[in-house]
């Protein structure tokens, strides 16, 4: 079974978008610098799970390394910073703007057998995995059967 994240106002904030779409076309609204494209968003973010180890693979597309901070604090490891508005040049305006810009916070519980201190990152082409090794006494281990 696949655990699935529940977001429960995700279709109230698909309709509410498409709300003020309506309204924006109806009245004339400039679609230049639409609110929905500034605020808080939250990077996609997967989790895997090896014998040794835990991976958070986190997606951030087009920001530098110096763009967001990762850190571990009380055994939650939060990931945060921020992705800015491009502002067109002078001249050219946006027909239609769908990435979204602006500050993000992603925090995980640490399970207490972790090594916390053994917790290695890198960022290549917009991907940024987080390792997160286990400590010894979580790592399963085989028991030998005895035949009497």
């Amino acid at each position: 079974m696949d655990l699935v994240r529940w977001e429960p106002f995700e279709g109230l904030n698909r309709i509410q978008s498409r709300i003020n779409d309506l309204f924006d076309d109806t009245f004339g609204r400039s679609r230049a610098y639409p609110s929905s494209t500034t605020g808080v968003w939250f990077p996609p973010v997967d989790i895997l799970e090896s014998k040794d180890s835990y991976l958070i693979r986190a997606e951030l597309p087009g920001m530098k390394k110096e763009d967001f901070n990762l850190e571990v604090h009380d055994g939650s490891l939060t990931l945060s910073g921020e992705r800015k508005f491009e502002e067109p040049a002078n001249g050219v305006e946006y027909h239609r703007v769908e990435r979204v810009a602006g500050k993000f916070s992603r925090s995980f519980y640490l399970p207490q057998t972790v090594k916390s201190d053994g917790i290695k990152a890198t960022y290549l082409d917009g991907i940024l995995e987080i390792h997160v090794p286990k400590a010894e006494e979580a790592k399963p281990k085989q028991i030998a059967i005895n035949v009497n």
